[in-house]
């Protein structure tokens, strides 16, 4: 064997994935300059938010009860950064279909470029906008007198959680935006993201649902980023004493693992295959 096949081996993987890192980026800069010359629908998407922080915040925050007697923001504000983070499927999913209907997407696999880049460019720009987007959601939770209270290390580290849930959910948007058949596969998701959304303990305590749905929301993805925040924020919620609820931050981690694992080979795959 020629001693010298290892390194040209490793060399030409790493050759690869610095082509696919610098196409992916390309297309990153390209969608950051269409939200430049078009902010609309990401300025609502950061406003949108908020709505429901001041809808479920003022005008429902009073008939709930909160542990220990705190402020409802306290609890609220940890699981709409959660669901900040969700509602972005539908952005990602929009915008792929978009690219499709427009004929980007075969203009982009036409080209000498890594079959990956178009995924993770989009990937790249979605996490950009979805970072901004919790910026303005912390600074909104800040202003209606939400704080957190176990120092800035375990800030930092609920905020690496909502990012990692966001990521794990782009893939899925990705990968529903490349299946779609047209735009009624876009409106059948923007439904089904409010029932999923409350089906968790982002709003409410999930104790006060019938057993059954109280379980299913109890092991909603959301629900484990949602306490996991709220642990690291150190600020009230409703923990329960099922397993799931007292392994919040592991299960905040295993979740978006989980579904990187499974919608990442998938969204590859399929751009790859897309027209045949």
């Amino acid at each position: 064997m020629n001693p010298t096949t290892p390194n040209t081996s490793t060399n030409s993987r790493l050759k690869q994935l610095g082509w696919a890192l610098g196409d992916a980026w390309i297309i990153t800069r390209r969608d950051l300059q269409h939200w430049r010359l078009q902010p609309g629908p990401v300025i609502l998407g950061w406003v949108f938010p908020i709505m429901i922080v001041l809808m479920f915040g003022l005008l429902f925050g009073g008939a709930i009860s909160v542990p220990d007697g705190g402020s409802y923001f306290e609890v609220l504000m940890p699981g709409m950064f959660a669901m900040t983070m969700f509602f972005g499927i539908e952005a990602t999913m929009v915008a792929v279909t978009m690219d499709d209907a427009k004929g980007i997407t075969d203009r982009f696999r036409s080209m000498p470029m890594s079959a990956s880049a178009v995924v993770l460019g989009r990937c790249f720009a979605d996490m950009i906008n979805s970072f901004v987007g919790l910026i303005v959601m912390i600074g909104t939770g800040l202003l209606l007198g939400w704080r957190w209270n176990n120092g800035l290390g375990a800030a930092l580290a609920a905020v690496g959680l909502l990012l990692m849930l966001r990521f794990a959910l782009l893939w899925i948007g990705i990968f529903m935006g490349l299946n779609a058949k047209g735009p009624e596969s876009v409106v059948s998701v923007q439904i089904l993201i409010w029932p999923f959304s409350f089906l968790s303990n982002v709003l409410v305590d999930p104790s006060t649902m019938p057993a059954w749905l109280g379980a299913l929301a109890q092991w909603n993805p959301l629900s484990a980023t949602a306490s996991a925040t709220r642990e690291l924020f150190m600020n009230p919620g409703w923990q329960g004493g099922s397993w799931i609820a007292e392994h919040a931050v592991l299960m905040a981690v295993v979740w978006p693992v989980l579904l990187v694992a499974i919608f990442m080979p998938l969204s590859i795959r399929k751009y790859r295959r897309l027209g045949r």
